[in-house]
């Protein structure tokens, strides 16, 4: 059998909702010289049926159906089982648009010091619609850079890539050791980190994917968990650019907050990265509804203050959750 040009690479657990549109869009790209490794992560919904329905009817589908063995653990083995020497990453909720993969496609042959090229994104909603552009602002700030010295420059407070709209090279994956899993829930970020390490990284100036923003997304159930594992992969990248070795880098999983003195070797860690977690998560409902609201008074105990943290108080108001906005009142009043 011919090797495709490209291996599309999607994990689905649970995801009937939008997989069948999500699908359709790959199947109507322009470039059609790919196959397509859809892994059911042991969904318990109509999932398989519906990758097995669209497998009889396109044979680039190739469907991996297995038990629940999570996201990071999905996506390593569909490198490993990708034919092509590019992985374009594709998620069970966003729809491509039909030029996707031959604009992608040819910015790798023209720029063979690039390993990997993301795009720009259009903000949809569950339906399909467009966003409002002010409410896609506030949620996804600007649009991704363009060049890889402009990549550089942001990739320490965000990340510099759509996920789901990645090409990359197979070789590029394997030779940082592909997603860790120690970054749950934010395996993407640690891994644009590793990359920026090692090659180029650049994204085209176009909305090349419909990126469906909803209540049920990664970011919005497991906020804590995010932050505090894109602040440590930031950290993990600074110790590479120093010329010292990631203490992550063989980890199972992340230690709790109180033990990053010990892994990066010097003080002040903790309540560094304890700041920038307190800082990011005020403008979350579910982070300040939980853990993350004892982070926060836990961080203002430590002489953190600011008008940003004061503007939380009628924030929490609107979150429905008067006792903590008194609560957050007091601490910063030092009552």
């Amino acid at each position: 059998m011919n090797c495709p040009a490209i291996t599309v690479a999607m994990s689905v657990y649970n995801g009937e909702r939008f997989l069948a549109a999500a699908i359709e869009s790959v199947l109507a790209q322009t470039f059609t010289d790919f196959e397509f490794l859809i892994l059911d992560d042991g969904s318990r919904d109509g999932t398989r049926a519906i990758i097995e329905a669209m497998a009889a009817r396109d044979s680039r589908i190739r469907p991996i159906l297995r038990e629940n063995r999570g996201l990071i653990a999905s996506l390593n083995q569909l490198i490993a089982e990708a034919r092509a020497p590019l992985i374009a990453r594709m998620d069970a909720d966003d729809i491509c648009l039909p030029q996707r993969f031959a604009r992608q496609v040819a910015f790798l042959a023209d720029n063979p010091d690039h390993g990997i090229v993301g795009s720009w994104s259009e903000d949809i909603d569950e339906a399909g619609n467009s966003r409002q552009p002010e409410e896609s602002r506030i949620e996804s700030g600007c649009d991704q850079p363009v060049h890889h010295a402009d990549v550089l420059r942001v990739i320490e407070d965000r990340s510099p890539l759509c996920h789901p709209s990645v090409l990359a090279r197979r070789d590029v994956l394997l030779a940082v050791g592909g997603y860790h899993r120690a970054y749950r829930h934010c395996e993407d970020y640690d891994l644009w980190l590793r990359l920026a390490n090692r090659t180029r990284i650049a994204n085209i100036p176009e909305r090349l994917l419909r990126y469906r923003r909803y209540d049920g997304q990664i970011s919005n159930r497991f906020p804590l968990e995010q932050h505090y594992g894109a602040a440590i992969a930031v950290l993990a990248y600074r110790e590479r650019k120093a010329g010292r070795p990631d203490p992550t880098e063989a980890l199972d999983a992340l230690p709790p907050l109180e033990e990053l003195d010990t892994l990066f070797g010097r003080g002040g860690v903790t309540r560094q990265v304890r700041a920038q977690l307190a800082r990011g998560l005020i403008y979350s409902r579910a982070a300040m509804r939980s853990e993350g609201f004892d982070l926060l008074l836990r961080h203002i105990s430590d002489g953190g203050r600011g008008r940003e943290l004061w503007r939380t108080v009628p924030r929490l108001l609107r979150f429905g959750e008067p006792g903590r906005a008194m609560r957050l009142a007091a601490a910063l009043a030092g009552v």
